[in-house]
């Protein structure tokens, strides 16, 4: 049995990792801090995002951050009461603020009972010298997590999907942030346009290799009134079948180590904002034939990893 997880799941799972660090249950709380992005000001966006920044399930940016906290929170404690809470900043570039700023929402949030981290979803491109001081002065005094887009390791892929910065911006910056021994959390998305199973195996080998300490793996979805929906009328190209994404991650879990924790591997699109695939709203039946296909394989996370590993000792 697969020894980092609570959840009979053969993948290191946050449930497991947070159990472990904090001694109980803990819950990400999604928060709308009102930021902008940089590369939607200025490159018209990444073409997959929609208006709400990647927040769809964030609070209502309108509302004071305490009162989204407690409004989700509320929602939570019906369901694990006496938890412990990490505020997550999720909607949009988190970090692309004044320092001031910066300062006034993560302290706000700090100080809500029961909050015992800090998660920023932001962009390698939109981390100043000046915040970082701030984020490693942040990893002092409460948990923290930077979460980075890198979406794909491929040079023509960031260039189609016009995400504003290249490779080795997004290397540097995961290097800046773990030699602050700042917890990296990475996401990429599988489906991206004429890329292939390798490419996307390749992109968790090489995130390997950065020694990240988490990843979130999300589907390809064609929202409403993005880039990529106008593309996909236009010129319609491959989306991955259901079986064709389970078949894809069962093999990028196998070559992930395991010591990353995996925080996400679908995606959560809004079914009134979905043009395709449908069958990503079944999420819960997405996650169980992962499940069902990584024991039918004999997979355990970092399985292929530890194979290498034996079969380079013995040459």
């Amino acid at each position: 049995m697969f020894q980092k997880t609570l959840d009979n799941k053969r993948y290191h799972t946050l449930n497991y990792f947070y159990k472990t660090k904090f001694k109980q249950k803990v819950c990400k709380v999604s928060l709308n801090g009102n930021f902008s992005c940089p590369n939607y000001q200025n490159n018209r966006g990444c073409i997959f995002c929609s208006l709400s920044g990647s927040g769809d399930f964030a609070g209502d940016k309108n509302k004071p951050l305490e009162e989204q906290f407690y409004e989700i929170k509320e929602m939570m404690e019906k369901k694990w009461p006496n938890s412990l809470y990490i505020a997550y900043f999720q909607a949009n570039t988190n970090t692309y603020a004044p320092l001031d700023i910066l300062k006034e929402k993560y302290e706000t949030v700090l100080k809500l009972p029961n909050v015992v981290g800090l998660a920023i979803a932001t962009r390698s491109d939109a981390i100043s010298q000046e915040v970082l001081d701030y984020l490693e002065n942040l990893n002092h005094r409460t948990f923290l997590t930077v979460e980075l887009g890198l979406q794909s390791m491929h040079a023509k892929t960031l260039k189609l999907i016009n995400r504003g910065h290249d490779l080795q911006n997004f290397e540097d910056m995961v290097k800046k942030l773990k030699a602050r021994n700042i917890n990296v959390v990475v996401h990429i998305i599988n489906g991206l346009p004429y890329e292939t199973k390798d490419d996307m195996i390749k992109t968790v080998q090489y995130l390997n290799n950065l020694k990240i300490d988490g990843i979130k793996i999300h589907m390809l979805h064609i929202l409403k009134n993005t880039k990529l929906a106008q593309m996909y009328e236009e010129k319609p190209f491959p989306i991955l079948s259901k079986e064709e994404y389970i078949d894809i991650v069962c093999e990028q879990l196998a070559y992930l180590n395991e010591n990353i924790v995996i925080h996400r591997i679908t995606g959560d699109p809004k079914k009134e904002d979905l043009i395709a695939p449908m069958w990503l709203l079944k999420k819960f039946c997405v996650l169980n034939d992962i499940d069902k296909e990584m024991k039918k394989r004999n997979y355990y996370q970092g399985i292929k990893v530890a194979l290498d590993n034996l079969l380079g000792s013995k040459n």
